[in-house]
């Protein structure tokens, strides 16, 4: 049977429109979440202490994490009633002080970084923040060597914000320190592309440690992941 003419280019025309709305909203949801995230970021600006710890780490080229994802944080923080937390990467504290903030008044959050002025600033930016000494407790040192020292089962939520080559390692920490019902995060987890691996694109050690670790929570019956489109990208999982 042939079809008329005129009905294949109607139905052609109907796809083809199709398609230019499907576009154009997905253009108008990237607008929408760019514009929130905007205001996330201007609204974080006006805040003295976190501020102040954002600009010292884009100084000392310490990547501080963005309002929005800091938001994610304290979020999961709070969701949780977290009263111990361990951070991998302080930095210069602009994701801790998002982490204390979230947490129970008298929670703890232990952080871990290699770079002594780094925690030194984050320790300041933390008391500038109105949290006491007693809050946060800094450990310089690796974190392949610190975690390990770490109490089993003794801690609510892992965030990770460190050398991607090492998440995989991260990971199975995370699994020996969380109590059930914990949350770890792992930051700047959209290392991919577009393209497909080849002779022309190669992936380096750092996507393919990415690539392992999502196939591990994905697939690992000890989590139920997520992950959440802020930032660089945040994957969470929770413990069950």
């Amino acid at each position: 049977m042939t079809i008329p003419r005129s009905e294949h280019l109607a139905t052609t025309f109907s796809r083809t429109w199709e398609a230019v709305i499907s576009a154009e909203e997905s253009v108008a949801r990237t607008m929408w979440v760019r514009t929130e995230q905007a205001r996330f970021e201007q609204s974080a600006m006006g805040d003295g202490p976190l501020a102040d710890a954002y600009d010292a780490g884009v100084r000392a080229a310490a990547p501080p994490v963005d309002a929005a994802t800091g938001a994610a944080l304290r979020f999961l923080s709070a969701a949780i009633g977290a009263r111990s937390v361990v951070e991998v990467g302080t930095g210069c504290g602009t994701s801790g002080i998002w982490l204390l903030r979230g947490m129970v008044p008298e929670g703890i959050l232990t952080t871990v970084d290699v770079n002594a002025a780094y925690q030194d600033y984050a320790r300041s930016a933390f008391a500038r923040a109105g949290f006491g000494a007693g809050r946060a407790r800094l450990i310089r040192g690796t974190a392949l060597e610190v975690l390990p020292r770490l109490t089993d089962g003794g801690y609510d939520m892992v965030s990770v914000d460190a050398d991607q080559v090492s998440y995989p390692a991260y990971l199975e920490e995370a699994l020996r320190l969380l109590r059930p019902g914990g949350v770890v995060v792992f930051n700047n987890v959209m290392v991919g592309s577009d393209e497909p691996d080849g002779p022309l694109r190669v992936p380096g050690p750092a996507e393919i440690a990415v690539r392992e670790l999502m196939q591990r929570v994905r697939e690992d019956e000890s989590f139920i992941p997520l992950l959440v489109p802020v930032g660089e990208g945040l994957l969470t999982a929770i413990r069950p």
